[in-house]
């Protein structure tokens, strides 16, 4: 499609507005597609401070950043004011170390993670490769904590590790996932397949009522409690205390510690659990849900809040 002056000016002064501009569906805390949620994942793991853009809110930018720089995809990096390309070719970069260097930060960590194969695990892949010569077992972790293997060639670049006489290929960031990876063979009824025990994931997302929401504001404990609504419904109502979910706040709550108590919640509870999902997903270990939202707060705990 052809840029009108008006977008491209719009454009220029998205990308100059920041050194790192992301241009990406949905938001860091809420990433609306995989390929935007893997690149924020990137960014994370090297820099603070970055701006991104969700092109689902504007049609305008969503097609004019495509013909911009010449690229079908979102999302789309911009570093210095350079186009450093789309998901894979950020992540390709980051895998060789490319994106460390450009930001200036030393190279990456490609320690070999510790992982143990049962027996039967190894014997079962390497048939897979008796049966494949030349191939390598590919191992990836993404950030929805999925495991995937599969066989293919050697890329060059990345982080081999094994046990009992397999070998592993994969990522930087799967490397540092996979630390502690236990693997075993379950048998079901589709037959038998890989088991895996994975001592990083963060543990499951928790439901709490709004009589414990209560409770623990009483009680003075230290937690976080987040407002994951849009700003039009805040200003109709709101639980005091809470901090609204927005892109300056949200990398403030990525940079808490881990161990952190996050609270979050909504209207009525759905929007809040993505959200608390997401941070679940950074490697949160101490993650609530309010049940009900506001709505339960307003009918069950405070009626002075407007209900609506």
């Amino acid at each position: 499609m052809s840029l009108d002056t008006a977008t491209r000016e719009r454009i220029e002064s998205l990308i100059a507005s920041k050194r790192v501009v992301l241009f990406m569906k949905g938001t860091p805390a809420q990433p609306q597609c995989g390929f935007s949620a893997r690149t924020v994942g990137i960014l994370n793991s090297l820099v603070s401070d970055y701006d991104t853009f969700n092109v689902l809110a504007d049609q305008e930018i969503r097609e004019g950043i495509k013909a911009f720089s010449d690229w079908p995809t979102i999302p789309q990096l911009y570093v210095d004011g350079e186009f450093q390309g789309g998901c894979d070719l950020v992540t390709e970069m980051f895998n060789r170390g490319d994106l460390h260097q450009l930001f200036g930060l030393p190279g990456p960590d490609r320690t070999p993670p510790a992982v143990t194969i049962s027996d039967a695990a190894a014997e079962m892949m390497s048939s897979a490769l008796d049966d494949n010569p030349g191939m390598h077992v590919h191992v990836s972790i993404d950030g929805q904590w999925q495991h995937n293997f599969q066989l293919g060639p050697a890329g060059g670049h990345e982080v081999r590790s094994g046990d009992n006489g397999i070998e592993l290929l994969m990522d930087l960031q799967t490397a540092q996932r996979a630390r502690g990876l236990r693997l075993d063979v379950t048998e079901g009824l589709g037959g038998t397949s890989l088991a895996i025990d994975n001592p990083n994931m963060p543990p499951a997302v928790k439901d709490m009522s709004v009589q414990a929401l209560n409770q623990l504001r009483q009680s003075g404990a230290a937690h976080r409690l987040i407002d994951v609504r849009t700003p039009e419904e805040r200003g109709r109502a709101v639980i005091e205390g809470s901090v609204l979910l927005e892109q300056g706040s949200s990398g403030e709550i990525e940079r808490l510690e881990k161990a952190t108590m996050l609270v979050f919640y909504c209207h009525t509870g759905v929007r809040s659990a993505q959200a608390a999902e997401h941070f679940r997903l950074q490697g949160f270990s101490n993650v609530y849900n309010v049940v009900g939202g506001i709505d339960a707060w307003s009918r069950e705990v405070d009626s002075s809040v407007p209900a609506y």
